[in-house]
């Protein structure tokens, strides 16, 4: 297969290059998505937080309307990340192009998966300039080489990436629905107080058991913090939970272990999505054990938060917190997830350049509701059953990924048949 390659520059397979650079677009809190450089990352887009008005929309896009398959390429800060536009309608902000690929010539889904090999990540580095900042001119970009099959090979070798990605896809949606369902239940648990007001009305609460029904009490009673199911407690995260500060130095057992750097955490997903290999953490580690909550302490305001899978380590921006009662981690993982710890750990950090949360005589020390331990487990008991699962998913999720990133160099390169591909 490979000596049915052909070479060419870039901007002779292309049929659109889209560029907004040198333009800043009036940004607004809803409206038509803006597909900004830090929001690509590993060949996908993250859900969008800035927009644009829906009325500035054809006045700003003068220079090229976006099309489903198109491929958008950050080229400066950072360089070099990808993703393929879904059928939704959306703007480009500075720092992204979008690619067409040529009919016939060019497969869009092929040179999103071409783009992301090592050889054209060095071509986009070296033809960028910057000291601090790499970033590519478009001119450079033009002439950067692709080495590419026929069409129908290139439609067929992305089909199977594809495939792939689709279902590493569908993993992190299932766990984005196991997320939603247990955050609910804490909500209507802990926060909106749903089964002691239906207890109050004389009425059995929606959807529970018997058992669980009685763990809840059927009034109120005043407190700091206003009125809270009677019997219930006021106290502090450090009730719950506490700092687990296992610093560590670089070595053969760091290396054996999954790294979770505080980038590697989702912005408001309490489970966790990738990691890294150990052979990457270098400095400033901490061990965390499976089971605890990792806390992105450095600007907190991300909301950075999920449970730990398995044993691994991670650095001094991110607290380790292992729960008091083993049985009621559960609880305690979403309690520290709430909107309302974010906003107190952001309100109370230090810095202003960076900000970094505390954790001693800070965090630890925010007031909150506590119900009974045997509600706590019991809490715990039920979401555990979707922390396993999204851990699952997890796993299956590494396992494809390490396969996509086995076979993308190999039927890029024409070196592996798509026989031999799909035995894979």
């Amino acid at each position: 297969m490979s000596s049915e390659m052909f070479s060419a520059p870039l901007e002779d397979c292309l049929d659109a290059l889209i560029d907004y650079r040198g333009k800043t677009p009036e940004k607004t809190i809803s409206g038509i998505p803006l597909i900004t450089a830090k929001i690509i990352k590993s060949g996908r887009i993250e859900t969008p937080t800035e927009f644009i008005a829906i009325d500035n929309y054809n006045s700003w896009m003068r220079r090229g309307l976006p099309k489903a398959g198109d491929v958008v390429l950050t080229v400066e800060a950072p360089l070099g990340e990808v993703a393929q536009l879904g059928p939704e309608k959306v703007a480009l902000a500075q720092r992204v192009v979008t690619l067409r690929g040529k009919a016939g010539v060019l497969d869009n889904s092929y040179l999103l998966y071409l783009l992301q090999t090592e050889e054209m990540q060095s071509q986009l580095k070296a033809r960028a300039t910057g000291t601090t900042v790499l970033g590519i001119k478009q001119s450079e970009l033009r002439k950067v080489s692709l080495s590419l099959p026929p069409i129908e090979v290139q439609v067929s070798s992305a089909a199977i990436l594809k495939a792939l990605d689709d279902r590493i896809t569908l993993l992190r949606e299932t766990n984005t629905t196991l997320e939603a369902i247990a955050q609910a239940l804490f909500k209507s648990w802990f926060v909106d107080f749903d089964p002691v007001h239906s207890k109050q009305q004389g009425r059995i609460p929606e959807g529970m058991d018997e058992a669980t029904a009685a763990l809840f009490p059927d009034s109120f009673e005043e407190s700091e913090l206003g009125l809270v199911p009677m019997g219930w407690q006021i106290g502090t995260l450090g009730d719950l939970l506490s700092l687990r500060n296992e610093r560590t130095k670089p070595s053969a057992q760091t290396a054996s272990l999954p790294y979770v750097p505080i980038e590697n955490i989702t912005a408001k997903s309490p489970f966790l999505q990738n990691h890294k290999s150990g052979e990457e953490a270098n400095s400033s580690l901490i061990l965390f054990r499976k089971g605890d909550v990792l806390f992105g302490a450095m600007r907190p305001y991300f909301h950075k938060v999920c449970s730990a899978p398995f044993d691994g380590v991670t650095r001094t921006t991110v607290f380790t917190l292992t729960s008091r009662n083993p049985k009621a981690s559960g609880f305690a993982l979403f309690q520290v997830y709430q909107d309302t710890t974010i906003d107190y750990a952001t309100q109370h950090s230090e810095g202003s350049t960076i900000p970094y949360a505390k954790w001693s005589k800070s965090l630890e020390n925010m007031s909150i509701v506590l119900p009974s331990s045997n509600l706590q487990e019991r809490f715990s008991e039920v979401v555990s059953v979707f922390v396993e699962c999204a851990n699952e998913n997890l796993r299956q999720a590494q396992t494809l990924v390490t396969l996509r990133d086995t076979l993308l160099p190999r039927l890029i390169s024409g070196q592996l048949r798509l026989p031999e591909a799909e035995a894979m």
